[in-house]
């Protein structure tokens, strides 16, 4: 049976505290903003309320602070949220926004026990031993918030749906580790398993000194086809996607598989560089995904295609 958002319950939004997340989600993560641009609203601002909740308690688990501090703080964004999946949130923009969403669509509150955990796994170090390790901290920082998503836009094919989203977020998650390599080490983080970097032979002092040798560029693009395996099961689930919604994870996946090709362009350089892809090459893939995954004509009117294409075009790249 499909998996569709019921009718959305009467419940006025919070309109300044939605604003916020807006705000948030465009400031920090282009990709994944364009994508947003493509829900229909109320399913649109509920995924930003999302996002921006996720995004603060990244904040934290990122912040620097001293242990006690940033797992006090850790926990107290983890008790705002379930006040806010049991309809008491506080005043400040993030409950108050994460609160609608929760009562407009099923958004799992165990897929942010998991996205907790993992930025517990933050806190407790960003150096992992084995790619097992890698892999469940890309399935609890990333892969869950495919829990939280689906609802929002509906969804058939259930529980095989859901495996697909999980996988479209370990891939995107990996993607911003693969991409960021080098700033992470200036931040005194690195996430690439240990184990790799024996079976390589990388040395980490190489790294640090921005070296890419063969060896590093071989273990850069293990990690770039395991990405791209993870993107292929998570493609299984896009058709399964109800509505623009659809078409939202498309792009948004579309353009965050686009930053490994710029890796590969890079030679593997994401030690003295960030691979990003271009405001005009974002288009063009846009567009592309929009003749993949065309949403049924009742859904996608021309004036909703113009619309569309002029709030994608009023995001700077």
């Amino acid at each position: 049976m499909p998996s569709q958002p019921p009718a959305p319950p009467t419940v006025s939004p919070p309109n300044s505290a939605l604003a916020w997340c807006r705000e948030v989600t465009r400031i920090h993560s282009h990709t994944f903003y364009r994508g947003s641009l493509l829900y229909p609203r109320g399913q649109r601002e509920a995924v930003w309320a999302v996002y921006a909740a996720c995004r603060v308690g990244d904040d934290i688990a990122d912040s620097g602070k001293p242990l006690s501090q940033a797992q006090t703080e850790l926990d107290g964004w983890w008790a705002q949220v379930q006040a806010a999946h049991a309809g008491k949130p506080g005043q400040n923009d993030m409950e108050l926004a994460l609160a609608w969403a929760f009562a407009r669509y099923p958004v799992p509150l165990s897929a942010f026990a998991e996205l907790y955990a993992g930025f517990c796994m933050d806190l407790a170090g960003q150096q992992y031993a084995t790619l097992a390790d890698l892999e469940l901290y890309c399935r609890r920082v990333a892969g869950v918030v495919g829990f939280m998503i689906a609802p929002i836009g509906g969804y058939r094919g259930g529980d095989d749906t859901l495996r697909s989203a999980l996988a479209l977020g370990k891939a995107m998650q990996l993607t911003n580790i693969l991409r960021d390599v080098g700033e992470d080490l200036r931040l005194g983080r690195l996430y690439l398993p240990a184990e790799l970097l024996a079976e390589y032979g990388v040395n980490v002092g190489d790294l640090k000194a921005g070296r890419v040798t063969s060896q590093y560029q071989a273990l850069v693009e293990h990690l770039t086809l395991l990405a791209h395996e993870w993107y292929a099961q998570g493609w299984q689930g896009v058709a399964q996607l109800e509505g623009r919604a659809r078409y939202g994870v498309a792009v948004a996946a579309r353009l965050y598989a686009g930053i490994l090709e710029e890796v590969r362009a890079n030679d593997y350089d994401n030690l003295t560089q960030r691979a990003h892809v271009s405001g005009r090459r974002k288009l063009w893939l846009t567009v592309h995904e929009l003749h993949k995954h065309h949403p049924r004509p009742g859904l996608c009117p021309l004036n909703w295609v113009a619309g569309g294409y002029a709030r994608l075009r009023s995001v700077r790249p």
